[in-house]
């Protein structure tokens, strides 16, 4: 097709063949990048709709939550289920498993045989969560429904996986050749981006984490979640999530109010933020320390 192609679009942006023309790869580069932060921003409104924060009306949450789910190839009713599991089990060792990161504490891993060790390090790798595991998620294992999920739910959750086989068969079947030159690379990027978050929002070095007989909401929501300080921008495009402390205190609290929240309440004001480049050292921490109750490395154990 012609390279004067129309590329206004977000799904048909740009015939495949033009990725290969190296005067148009600027162009890709920034057309991608601005696309999966608008994917981040859409992701954090469908969170929002399932803990009925964004609108006043819960229909309207529930609409909005599950239209913008199939956008985000993500079953709304099976992921804000575990996701309100998160919430009441964040921080505490003893429920760990749902809604989060694997972290293991000092003691569990020494117990571990050599071949559970290696396996904890691999998953514990940058490249596995932030690379490999979002494109495994978010592609493949929210296809599948659990048995939590009722039959009226259930068919949500079959229109969001018909959507994504659909897509996937018809570009197999060269029916949309000029699609995945953007959105596969767009979708990857903006799942990797969003575990990033996610990842640093409960993995920092003096993050709380308990057991269930210490486990206090307030507490862990003001200190199990971090406050991840961003430019502007950022935050804007990731919906002011990293206020997260502020939402695991209070979910009704909507995206667009979380700053104000934190500008009006001198609570907030002493809590250390992570900083856009001091996150990068929670890549390296993997144990839980119980003796000095903070996360470390493994060359720290």
């Amino acid at each position: 097709m012609a390279n004067h192609q129309f590329r206004g679009t977000l799904y048909y942006p740009l015939d495949c063949d033009d990725l290969y023309y190296t005067d148009f790869l600027p162009v890709d580069i920034a057309f991608i990048g601005l696309c999966r932060r608008f994917m981040v921003r859409i992701f954090i409104i469908f969170h929002d709709c399932g803990h009925g924060s964004f609108f006043k009306s819960k229909r309207l949450c529930k609409a909005v939550g599950i239209i913008t789910g199939l956008i985000v190839f993500t079953p709304y009713h099976k992921w804000h289920y575990e996701h309100k599991i998160h919430h009441l089990t964040v921080g505490n060792l003893e429920k760990r498993g749902i809604g989060d990161v694997l972290t293991l504490t000092v003691n569990e891993y020494q117990n571990l045989s050599q071949f559970r060790r290696l396996y904890y390090r691999i998953y514990r790798n940058p490249v596995v969560l932030f690379v490999i595991a979002p494109i495994l998620v978010f592609t493949v294992g929210q296809r599948f429904t659990k048995i939590y999920v009722s039959k009226r739910e259930d068919v949500c959750s079959f229109i969001n996986a018909f959507t994504c086989c659909s897509y996937h068969c018809d570009y197999t079947a060269g029916r949309m050749e000029n699609i995945p030159a953007h959105t596969d690379p767009i979708l990857f990027i903006a799942t990797g981006h969003g575990v990033w978050l996610f990842y640093v929002q409960h993995q920092f070095r003096h993050v709380v984490w308990t057991n269930s007989n210490n486990w206090d909401y307030k507490t862990v929501a003001l200190k199990g979640s971090s406050l991840f300080k961003l430019p502007w921008i950022l935050n804007w495009f990731t919906g002011n999530i990293g206020y997260h402390h502020i939402h695991h205190l209070s979910t009704r609290i909507p995206n667009y109010n979380l700053k104000k929240c934190h500008d009006e309440n001198s609570m907030f004001w002493d809590i250390k933020p992570v900083t856009f480049f001091s996150a990068f050292e929670s890549l390296l921490l993997r144990l839980w320390d119980e003796k000095r109750q903070m996360l470390i490395k493994f060359s720290e154990v």
